[in-house]
């Protein structure tokens, strides 16, 4: 028979031996509901196919040459921002957010984006880019969709101007609100140099219906009224170009949108 004394010690080192292992057992449960939001956060949904002849373009930013404008200025257009579905999203008008109705054509451009390149933060301390603060502050968003929703509900009541506030603003807004690529500067200039310098073409007629008017119109303009004329499209182009590098870039109040 084991004394009183001798039973209580036991029971001590039994629990002495316990308690590590307790302890050790606590820490694994812990890390792994704090390691589980990590891992859901990346996984992705795969994507189907960019299909130009449907009109389906995956987390793809989209353009189209503008009317008129793009007929003087081939370097400006129309862009919009597409869902993980491939739905077209675009800021076409004031008080105006089309939904799979591109406006001004089809599209004749595209770049698919990277949503591993994208940082949807579950809480503050947890944000993938460099700009934690900056970007909470922003607005944030925890997916891709939810990311054009937010963006599409803060530009829908603004007043549309082709120099201050357009569909690039639009897919700035959105490109800054999941900290694209690390970078929460987005603006006008960016996102058409983004298109212009990555951007595929869908097919060649694409190509003409883009560049064709200009080169009508440039053609025209050469022969009614000669080498002035190509001087004053390249000044209007010129100018243009100048308008948007201060307003994003020098005086930003003035692109605020």
């Amino acid at each position: 028979m084991l004394s009183d004394v001798e039973l209580t010690g036991t029971a001590v080192s039994s629990a002495r031996e316990l308690l590590p292992m307790e302890i050790n057992l606590a820490k694994d449960i812990e890390s792994r509901v704090i390691s589980r939001p990590r891992t859901i956060e990346h996984e992705f949904w795969p994507l189907e196919e960019v299909d130009p002849k449907k009109a389906i373009f995956p987390c793809c930013v989209v353009w189209t040459p503008l009317p008129i404008v793009s007929w003087l200025a081939p370097f400006i257009g129309h862009v919009g921002i597409c869902k993980e579905d491939g739905t077209i999203i675009d800021f076409s008008g004031s008080n105006l957010i089309n939904v799979n109705n591109f406006a001004f054509g089809p599209v004749a451009r595209y770049l698919q984006l990277d949503r591993e390149k994208c940082c949807f933060p579950p809480n503050l301390a947890e944000h993938r880019c460099k700009h934690r603060y900056v970007h909470a502050e922003f607005g944030t968003a925890m997916t891709w969709d939810d990311a054009i929703q937010t963006s599409g509900r803060h530009i829908e009541n603004r007043s549309y101007n082709i120099f201050t506030c357009n569909c690039h603003s639009f897919v700035a807004d959105f490109l800054n609100r999941v900290s694209y690529e690390g970078s929460m500067s987005w603006n006008m200039v960016n996102v058409a140099a983004l298109v212009l310098a990555k951007g595929r073409w869908v097919n060649g007629l694409s190509v003409l219906r883009s560049f064709m008017p200009f080169l009508a119109v440039l053609s025209m303009g050469l022969y009614a009224v000669g080498w002035q004329f190509v001087i004053a499209l390249l000044s209007f182009s010129f100018l243009l170009l100048v308008w948007f590098l201060l307003s994003n870039y020098v005086f930003k109040n003035m692109s605020d949108c």
